[in-house]
């Protein structure tokens, strides 16, 4: 069926040719969240932040432009996936899916508000008319979200998984990061009380994000964490007592990183990398960093520390963290391989990636059929369009990293392993006076 709606633009996932809703909202979410806390460290990128975001915003838009109907992806996945062939090549069908009241998809929606919400705060002075019109949306987005209550993978599911499966849950995403709570930390001209505000996020079946506080995953399929230092920063910056319960969860998840710490539970390569799965745990990586850095500006701000068990840790302790982490991936590890493609002198020639591996149309004109590009995804040739600042998934629990082009989990690029890594690195660079970096860091 035709569905007759404009869903130019946007983003591909990773190294296919699918736009996925899920991983792009949140993309969106963190590169907003990125600007909203380190923006004026970014200095000449800042404008490329922003342009990232309304870039992603624009299409996020287009996919809700129909009241209770929202387009969750474009193209089939399982049929891209049985081809390697240029975006310009592309023949596979362009199918596209939607959830609405029919067949609800909550978790999708509530992240498409909240990418909605977070980029209107970037926009909220430069572009005070584009920041109203995407607040809009995103409420009457997340109307629709706490209304029709289900799991997007439920009416999709032979669709997104096992691609992006709502593997958490759709309350996991309907409360941590709606439009509310975005409201309620960034806004301190606010015209409805601030208490109306958090009942309104906390209100979904009487769970509170308390719940479940020892997990410690920050990802695009789990908020928790996230929501957890958000809500602290309301607590810690701007005095909402009633939150303060708020930083003790946040806390717990810093514990958990600490090495040698009590209550530390997080599992580190021998080189030093934060490790949490096999698949893209480099999206952990980055994430977390961000949230260490965020949460430092928070307990800087208060003027407060983290306590684990009797032992006292610091902002600076969490900003020396994360910046291992950063200096890891970015090659102070011991392959010695930055993990962003073209940065630094030794990073992977053979990401898995079909713009980047093929020919491009320049030393190429003639179309490379749907499966004739397999020959190049196969081979051990270095692939001959750098997608310089892409992060791949990294290396495995030993350090260990192929660079096979088959070897999607480790040789996949993400723009939500990027996203993260924008704001982390907008601090970590402007600290060292280098924002070479953070220019190499685009969203691709």
């Amino acid at each position: 069926m035709t569905m007759q709606v404009d869903l130019v633009g946007g983003y591909y996932d990773a190294g296919d040719n699918v736009k996925f809703g899920f991983p792009m909202a949140f993309t969106t979410t963190m590169l907003s969240w990125s600007v909203l806390e380190f923006g004026g460290l970014m200095k000449g990128e800042l404008q490329n932040a922003r342009e990232a975001i309304r870039w992603a915003a624009d299409y996020l838009l287009k996919a809700t432009a129909h009241t209770d109907t929202i387009y969750v992806q474009v193209g089939d996945a399982i049929k891209d996936h049985a081809c390697w062939e240029r975006p310009e090549d592309m023949d596979t069908p362009r199918s596209v899916f939607k959830v609405d009241k029919n067949s609800p998809g909550s978790d999708v929606a509530a992240e498409t508000a909240a990418a909605l919400a977070a980029a209107s705060l970037v926009f909220r002075r430069c572009d005070p008319t584009y920041a109203k019109l995407l607040v809009r949306r995103a409420i009457r987005v997340f109307q629709f979200a706490d209304k029709y209550r289900g799991a997007y993978s439920n009416g999709l599911r032979r669709f997104v998984c096992p691609f992006y499966c709502s593997y958490s849950g759709y309350e996991v995403k309907l409360v941590p990061l709606s439009p509310a709570l975005q409201v309620l930390i960034f806004f301190k001209e606010l015209r409805r009380p601030r208490t109306q505000l958090i009942s309104i996020t906390f209100k979904f079946n009487g769970r509170t994000l308390g719940a479940a506080q020892f997990d410690n995953t920050f990802g695009w399929d789990n908020k928790h964490v996230g929501a957890r230092i958000l809500l602290s920063k309301a607590f810690l910056v701007q005095k909402l007592q009633s939150l303060h319960d708020y930083k003790g969860h946040a806390d717990n998840f810093i514990c958990s990183l600490v090495p040698g710490a009590p209550f530390s539970s997080a599992q580190y390569t021998p080189g030093g990398l934060l490790f949490k799965m096999s698949d893209s745990n480099m999206q952990y990586v980055t994430s977390t960093s961000f949230l260490l850095l965020t949460y430092a500006k928070y307990l800087t701000s208060a003027r407060t520390v983290v306590n684990c068990g009797g032992t006292v840790v610091t902002p600076k302790r969490l900003r020396t963290i994360a910046k291992k982490q950063v200096d890891y991936l970015l090659g102070d590890n011991p392959l010695k391989m930055s993990y962003m493609v073209g940065y630094g002198p030794r990073y992977p020639q053979r990401i898995h990636h079909r713009g980047s591996s093929l020919p491009s149309i320049a030393a190429h004109p003639r179309k490379i059929q749907c499966t004739s590009g397999f020959s190049v995804m196969n081979s051990q040739s270095p692939n001959p369009n750098v997608l310089v600042g892409a992060m791949v998934g990294g290396p495995d629990e030993h350090d260990r990293f192929p660079d096979e082009r088959s070897d999607y989990e480790q040789s996949e690029p993400a723009t939500y392993i990027n996203a993260p890594l924008v704001g982390a690195l907008a601090y970590l660079a402007h600290s060292s006076g280098q924002l070479e970096v953070l220019a190499a860091s685009p969203i691709y």
